[in-house]
């Protein structure tokens, strides 16, 4: 067995014994987009790949993957009500997926039942909603997502929303307004992790001033290795050891690789001449980004690339504050030897021919996501025991002109 060979062997190994929780996988999107939620018509218990799809149980089992949060992401240009509904319908699917494949897939709510699935060889399936347009403004809301099962929210998406600045939107707010503030408190109150990808600077350093449990960053990579706006500045990552949070490394090559946001951008604009949304995955929408990139040769991204930002991470935010955070089937593109979610081993392969011990391998893996869902539920325990449920609302915190037509 070659070198190559037995370093591989021996991340697989690894895995097998701490298992990846990955961060932020999109396929329930995906399915929407793809099938509209008809799982007769896309049965990931079979090899999906050849339907453009990252996300499949065989490639699950074949990239180590043992716990994954589902994103039950909706569009930020869907709004209100209608954006309320999507998200149920998202949450309805993930649900659907564990009940369809009960040997593969166990709901998880708990550190707990992500142990418990560990255990019994089947891959905890839990659920974040990215963006906090998903709650429309409503406590309410935010509580029945979270006994739905929802164990995080990304503050916000692509665009502002009314409580939040996202990080590539133009600032509105400067950070969280005194509503967005209380979802905060209102999400450690339940015991919802704060998601900060995707949300801007000050939005970032607002909810770390104000939470009272750890944050993650579901899928968001390291802004001193490539100064994109979706990536976690430098005293982010540091404070990260203070708060006891996570920050999940993405694999999306426009905000790991400088040259590949450059060409993303043209692509971008090239799917909008063409009458398309920048974020369709659907097959026909991957046809014109291919005839594009056969044009426009595109840089290429790889497991190093993403080792590099891990590197980083480790040293400015410690060890015990990183995980991963693939997006996959939320990205039309992927670094070579992470394709789909196959590609794990390789990742912590380059890992381990970089010096990583196996046991900061299994935190980064495992371990440190399951603490950080242990310390919310603790931290929701206490504060539950002495703090009723929230029902301000963001008029009377924020004001009357805080949303459209209020």
């Amino acid at each position: 067995m070659s070198g190559t060979d037995a370093t591989l062997a021996r991340a697989r190994e690894l895995l097998a014994d701490h298992p990846v929780v990955d961060g932020h996988n999109d396929l329930p999107w995906a399915l929407r987009q793809h099938v509209r939620y008809d799982l007769d018509r896309c049965d990931i218990a079979v090899d999906q790949s050849a339907a453009g799809l990252h996300t499949d149980l065989p490639r699950l089992r074949a990239g180590g993957v043992g716990g994954q949060f589902w994103s039950v992401f909706v569009r930020a240009d869907m709004a209100g009500d209608e954006a309320v509904s999507a998200t149920l319908e998202q949450i309805d699917v993930v649900r659907r997926l564990a009940e369809r494949h009960p040997a593969d897939l166990r709901l998880a709510f708990t550190a707990d039942d992500m142990e418990a699935a560990r255990a019994e060889g089947r891959i905890a399936s839990l659920m974040g909603a990215e963006g906090g347009h998903s709650i429309n403004c409503s406590l309410a809301t935010l509580r029945a997502l979270h006994r739905l099962g929802v164990r995080y929210m990304t503050l916000t998406h692509n665009d502002n929303i009314p409580w939040a600045d996202s990080a590539t939107d133009v600032p509105a707010v400067g950070g969280l307004t005194r509503f967005g503030e209380e979802v905060v408190r209102e999400m450690n109150r339940v015991g919802m992790l704060v998601d900060l990808s995707h949300v801007a600077d000050d939005t970032m350093r607002d909810a770390l001033r104000v939470t009272e449990a750890p944050v993650i960053f579901s899928h968001s990579s390291a802004r001193g290795v490539c100064d994109h706006p979706r990536n976690i500045p430098d005293d982010v990552l540091g404070s990260l050891a203070a708060n006891g949070g996570l920050a999940m490394a993405t694999f999306v090559p426009k905000f790991i690789l400088p040259e590949a946001g450059v060409w993303m951008r043209a692509a971008d604009e090239n799917m909008r001449a063409h009458g398309l949304h920048a974020l369709d995955t659907t097959p026909e929408a991957m046809a014109v980004h291919h005839a594009f990139e056969e044009a426009n040769p595109r840089p290429r991204a790889t497991t190093a690339t993403v080792a590099d930002h891990l590197d980083h991470m480790r040293e400015v935010a410690g060890v015990d504050h990183i995980g991963l955070g693939g997006d996959y089937d939320g990205t039309a593109f992927t670094p070579d030897g992470l394709s789909d979610v196959s590609g794990y081993p390789n990742l912590i392969a380059e890992l381990l021919r970089r010096g990583w011990s196996e046991a900061d391998l299994a935190k980064l893996t495992w371990q440190n996501a399951v603490r950080v869902l242990r310390a919310a539920e603790d931290v929701a325990r206490e504060l539950s025991a002495t703090r009723g449920p929230s029902i301000a609302t963001i008029d009377q915190l924020d004001g009357t002109g805080a949303r459209p037509g209020a």
